[in-house]
């Protein structure tokens, strides 16, 4: 299924073939451009195509990238990783932000059978590093929390710029019980 956030932005979810799809207009989106309608918009206008939400490159679109992907997880029923996705979601815009210099950035969710895949990009080719901070740094953890929460993560190499992504496994493998 796609999803369209108030903001213009794409989500993808894959869903039965089968099932039935609303139709909608662009017109009615772009009447419902306030975040505070996003969850209001998607419930009423139904999937439309995949695409990304561009935000500008400043300290307070974190908090703004952190709303869309909670948002976009509770619509999924995924209330469980909503919370690590936050966090991602925070460390790598605070990446952008920090290191990029660019002016605006962009942040995609994407659902898969079995796993949700975030991506933030931007235009810089920069790559990110996993450092080692010391204990008592006050910076350089942002790579190492998604080393560690997330179950996948990785760089691509765009032709204008890069996308840094991570991925959660929605569905885990039950554990085997002895």
């Amino acid at each position: 299924m796609m999803v369209r956030m108030a903001s213009g932005a794409w989500f993808h979810e894959e869903v039965d073939a089968g099932a039935p799809r609303r139709k909608t207009t662009d017109a009615r989106w772009q009447a419902l451009v306030s975040e505070s309608r996003t969850m209001r918009a998607i419930d009423a206008l139904g999937p439309r195509p995949t695409d990304e939400v561009r935000l500008p490159t400043a300290p307070e679109s974190a908090a703004r990238a952190r709303r869309v992907a909670v948002s976009v997880m509770r619509l999924w029923g995924l209330e469980i990783q909503a919370d690590i996705a936050e966090l991602l979601v925070s460390e790598l815009v605070g990446n952008v932000v920090r290191h990029t210099g660019v002016r605006t950035f962009g942040l995609n969710l994407d659902r898969r059978r079995g796993r949700v895949r975030v991506e933030v990009r931007d235009a810089s080719r920069s790559l990110p590093c996993l450092i080692d901070a010391g204990a008592d740094a006050e910076s350089g953890r942002g790579l190492y929390l998604v080393d560690a929460l997330a179950d996948r993560w990785g760089v691509e190499l765009l032709p204008r710029g890069k996308s840094v992504w991570f991925e959660l496994d929605v569905n885990p493998e039950p554990l085997a019980v002895a």
